[in-house]
């Protein structure tokens, strides 16, 4: 590729979407990829050509010698093709034992990313474990298990580390590791100690191996600690102004109170709900959860929430229900800000302003991103509502505009529907 920021820069590389170095310039045949794998992509997937991040990652991931990659991608942009197809197409399917890893911050993604990877991989004969908590009812001793005997282990690191501990998980003859959403992955206050465990385990049995590490966002501090650990890697880094969605169109909406708010999702946006989509509403607190719940459905909208209180069975009802369409409408807190695809879902409600903990006024500007990002997947159009109730949250949304350098318009009045038609339409949902 002939674009400066090629496959073979090792120093960071600041690359934009207009760019060459994201255009998609391949197809999936030209990665040498067995044909088990090319009638997956194109009969199960639909997928007719790479998309622009599948197009330079993957010649990175699938060429020898096999370097590490450290790749920063749009939400929606197909990277999680990006590393299926890499796990893939490394295993060796006659082998039954594990041979590649992937590790995601929550048990949905990885449930999710395992369902990627059993519809893409349905004609090779790979196999793939979900380690994940289980649920109350399936609930089995690890010491009682048997050996894991897939080519391809998906699941949270906890329960990850429990296997391997156990020797449930051979890491002996691991080739590629992964980590979905790596920035929370290896931030300090996420699993980062986790993760280093993990990696220190397939070095020492292993020798080490391939590591592919994905996000849409990546602070300055994990980036720093991602230098350190990948050495001689290839990697590819957006520049921050850029990461705000282009298809996804963001409003400011101020308003008195929190009566208001709900007046507003109830009175102005579900007017249109049924030309919309599908809805994620997210609040900040589980007692906001229920707040907003149980003031919707007095009013009869059928809609589901989700927290990271719920056990595990109750939550994967609740995904499976609104994925299946069931619902319209979910109102979640951040368990769900990261990795959710439902390409039905083309409208964000920001409830609350995400906020880094401890503070009062801090955006968590990944966190945000991340929730944009669940609007408007795979490049389709969407938007997004950002309610602002008082100085505080004018106070996060302002940084938070600094920040991506990117002026969010405002809707003029809160109490009129016409300014969110308007608005709607300007989005191309209407």
């Amino acid at each position: 590729m002939a674009d400066k920021a090629s496959p073979e820069k090792k120093s960071w590389a600041d690359v934009t979407s207009g760019g060459t170095v994201y255009e998609s310039a391949t197809t999936f045949e030209d990665l040498k990829l067995s044909p088990e794998l090319l009638k997956g992509l194109h009969d199960e997937m639909g997928f007719s050509r790479p998309s622009k991040i599948q197009a330079i990652t993957l010649p990175m991931i699938l060429t020898p010698p096999y370097k590490d990659l450290v790749a920063q991608a749009h939400n929606g942009s197909g990277k999680t093709t990006c590393f299926v197809l890499g796990m893939l197409s490394r295993v060796d399917p006659n082998r039954r034992i594990p041979q590649a890893i992937c590790i995601c911050p929550t048990r949905e993604l990885a449930q999710q990313n395992k369902a990627v990877l059993m519809r893409m991989g349905k004609f090779t004969g790979i196999t793939c474990a979900c380690a994940i908590p289980p649920a109350q009812k399936d609930y089995v001793p690890v010491s009682k298990m048997p050996p894991i005997n897939d080519q391809i282990v998906i699941g949270t690191s906890g329960t990850l580390i429990k296997w391997i501990t156990n020797k449930k998980v051979a890491t002996r003859e691991i080739k590629i590791l992964v980590f979905d959403e790596a920035d929370h992955m290896l931030a300090e206050d996420g699993f980062r100690s986790d993760s280093e465990r993990i990696m220190r385990d397939i070095q020492r049995s292993a020798g080490g191996c391939q590591v592919l590490l994905f996000s849409a966002t990546f602070n300055e501090r994990v980036k720093d600690f991602v230098t350190k650990v990948i050495k001689d890697g290839n990697q590819i880094f957006v520049k921050k102004e850029e990461l705000t969605l282009e298809k996804v169109k963001q409003y400011k909406v101020q308003v008195p109170d929190e009566a208001a708010k709900i007046e507003v999702i109830r009175d102005k946006i579900f007017e249109f709900g049924q030309k919309v989509g599908q809805v994620i509403i997210f609040v900040r607190t589980k007692q906001s959860t229920k707040n907003v719940h149980n003031a919707l459905t007095r009013e009869d909208y059928v809609c589901s929430s989700i927290q990271g209180s719920l056990d595990q069975g109750e939550r994967e009802k609740i995904i499976q229900e609104f994925k299946d369409g069931y619902t319209k409408v979910l109102i979640s807190t951040d368990v769900l800000a990261r990795g959710f695809d439902q390409a039905q879902v083309n409208l964000v409600i920001n409830y609350d302003m995400p906020i880094k903990f401890g503070t009062r006024d801090e955006p968590d500007y990944e966190v945000y991103l991340h929730r944009i990002g669940r609007a408007g997947r795979f490049g389709r159009k969407g938007a997004v509502f950002n309610f602002l109730c008082g100085e505080t949250d004018n106070v996060v949304m302002k940084k938070i505009e600094n920040y991506f350098q990117h002026q969010v318009p405002e809707v003029r009045n809160w109490k009129n529907e016409e300014d969110f038609e308007t608005a709607l339409k300007d989005a191309g949902l209407l």
